[in-house]
């Protein structure tokens, strides 16, 4: 059977499929270890837990409107004041099945065929993919290591067209960490409302940051900035929800309203048990993301630390989110390796170690690293890296 072309054009998920390759190694009794996920390593704080039993318990398993309920909702439009003095009604707000969902809707009611998004690189692995499934043409920018991953207001009025739709700002970064100041973001900013560019701005790592810096949404800094951005964001990395599928898109009325409609006859709506414990996620005591944030922290600081004293590896040091990015590109050439993917490949073979190679993420110098798990795994998997290089040298 002839598969339609939208899909057969699609690039596998590379972080998925090292994963996978890792836990199939693992099944088979390999010690390996595993520094691929996107997810926290900490389970879902037992308050959120338990609002998710009395949701059941209260026979609070049926549908929901198509958007999210109304609590769920509320909480949002108060989050989103207090946290980034945005003020939203419930009708700017669609509570979605994660916010990989809110994004594919966005791009669907969005984009017409041959429509262009710009796409920083390093980017996540599904932002070309889904902007390709609506009919768009992912247009990729490149951002230089030397300024930290981060596009520059010269760089976008350059790839800009009459086609260009929206931008893409993933502020703190997956996969570098990296995060844009308020200074950055305001010319940027400034590029897109001249050229009237919608700013897709993904804040999901907005709870995960190291540094001094505090979060800025780009949606803060104007009224014309807050009418051209949608903001999407969710409790997956902040409150330790990866399974719960529970994010949210905050926008323009329109476009909101379209997403629900299409929300409507896909997903119907995001299961109501996971949104009731999103609701107790926002409404309830952020100590628990606060204690996750300092573990991340002390891993960071100590991962860093380790991978800058390995032969041939080089890496920014990130201000957030819970990945490194490390340059090997000098590692893997010293090494004998064709490129970085076989240099990835083969630490897995020899080392049992799992890095994702930074191909998939735009970025085929680089490799990234996750530190969601404990300190303990990332010191031994930071000295079979060692180990690997050395024995590889030439």
């Amino acid at each position: 059977m002839q598969l339609a072309d939208r899909v057969q054009s699609l690039t596998p998920s590379s972080t998925l499929a090292i994963t996978a390759k890792a836990k199939a190694l693992k099944a088979e009794g390999h010690d390996v270890i595993g520094l691929g996920a996107g997810e926290p390593d900490f389970n879902t704080p037992s308050y959120i837990i338990e609002a998710a039993k009395r949701a059941m318990d209260e026979g609070l398993t049926k549908y929901t409107p198509a958007g999210g309920i109304p609590e769920l909702k509320n909480s949002i439009t108060t989050k989103l004041k207090r946290d980034q003095s945005l003020t939203y009604t419930n009708e700017q707000i669609i509570v979605t099945t994660g916010a990989k969902h809110a994004l594919f809707t966005l791009f669907q009611v969005l984009l017409n065929e041959g429509d262009e998004v710009i796409v920083p690189a390093p980017y996540w692995v599904s932002y070309p993919e889904q902007i390709k499934l609506a009919g768009g043409k992912p247009v990729i920018l490149p951002a230089q290591e030397s300024n930290d991953f981060k596009i520059t207001p010269g760089q976008l009025k350059e790839v800009i067209t009459p086609k260009t739709k929206a931008v893409i700002i993933n502020s703190p970064s997956n996969p570098t960490g990296m995060m844009y100041s308020e200074d950055e973001l305001r010319a940027l900013g400034q590029v897109c409302l001249e050229n009237d560019i919608l700013v897709v701005s993904d804040e999901i790592y907005e709870k995960l940051i190291y540094t001094e810096e505090s979060h800025v949404s780009i949606a803060q800094l104007s009224e014309d900035l807050y009418n051209q951005t949608v903001i999407i964001n969710g409790v997956s990395k902040s409150h330790s929800m990866t399974g719960w599928r529970i994010g949210f898109a905050a926008g323009n009325k329109q476009i909101i309203k379209a997403m629900s409609n299409m929300a409507s006859h896909s997903t119907s709506n995001p299961t109501s048990i996971a949104q009731y414990a999103a609701l107790a996620a926002y409404t309830g005591s952020e100590e628990k993301v606060i204690e996750m944030r300092d573990a991340f922290k002390d891993r960071l600081e100590a991962l860093y630390q380790w991978l800058i004293e390995i032969p041939g590896v080089e890496c920014v040091k990130p201000s957030g989110a819970f990945y490194l990015f490390p340059n090997v590109k000098k590692a893997a050439e010293e090494g004998g390796f064709e490129d970085v993917d076989s240099w990835v490949k083969a630490l897995l073979d020899e080392e049992k170690v799992a890095l994702v190679p930074g191909s998939g993420f735009g970025s085929p110098e680089n490799v990234r690293l996750s530190y969601a798990t404990s300190l303990d795994q990332l010191e031994k998997a930071a000295d079979r890296i060692k180990r690997f290089v050395n024995n590889h040298q030439s």
